[in-house]
């Protein structure tokens, strides 16, 4: 997977976008900086969610959400994990479960 654009660039380039001159279009821009287009399009919508514009989920909602997500899937790993420990305890503390010399 490329290595995402910084903040600031991504920033900048739609700063661009958004005041270009008539007749400049989204796709010129796009070549200019050296991004694909979609890319430059995605940016946008993006910087109009994160502005309140446009419903969608923000940038910082976003990473607040999967950071979140990878919570949840650790606890829930460290859950089965306690509870395959409770299982084999408790079969270890049952009369005639094991037999000791």
């Amino acid at each position: 997977m490329p290595k995402p654009y910084p903040r600031e660039f991504r920033d900048d380039v739609v700063r661009v976008a958004r005041d270009r001159d008539p007749g400049v279009t989204v796709e010129q821009i796009a070549k200019d900086f050296g991004v694909h287009p979609m890319t430059l399009f995605k940016w946008m919508r993006q910087a109009d969610v994160d502005a309140g514009t446009r419903p969608g989920v923000s940038g910082s909602d976003s990473a607040e959400l999967r950071e979140a997500r990878k919570r949840i899937k650790l606890l829930e790993q460290e859950n089965g994990v306690l509870r395959r420990a409770a299982a084999y305890l408790s079969q270890a503390n049952l009369p005639g479960g094991s037999t000791r010399s």
